[in-house]
């Protein structure tokens, strides 16, 4: 894959304070096989890719580095919390370029 794939993986499991163990366990291969994707010394088979983004709540093009953007799961919240979630992330949005235009 390449180094974006390995770094995002190792950020993305960090940022959930999961162990390689755990998502070894989770998505079902073993550890050796989350440190080599993490290390860029081996490649996930599309099987285990894609059950990498659904444990992330990622796409796969994110982990590969395609697109920078991430989607965020809203199954389970009502009409009205869904549309307090995207207003919140529209709001940050806006104050992110707002202030990357200063």
């Amino acid at each position: 894959m390449n180094s974006t794939f390995s770094s995002r993986l190792k950020e993305l499991r960090k940022n959930k304070n999961l162990r390689q163990e755990q998502v070894a366990r989770v998505i079902g291969v073993n550890k050796s096989a989350i440190s080599s994707y993490e290390n860029d010394l081996r490649q996930p088979s599309f099987d285990t890719l894609v059950r990498l983004a659904n444990l992330y709540s990622v796409n796969t093009d994110y982990l590969l580095g395609q697109t920078n953007s991430r989607t965020i799961d809203l199954s389970g919240l009502t009409e009205k919390e869904a549309v307090i979630i995207c207003d919140l992330v529209a709001s940050m949005s806006q104050k992110n370029k707002k202030k990357n235009n200063l």
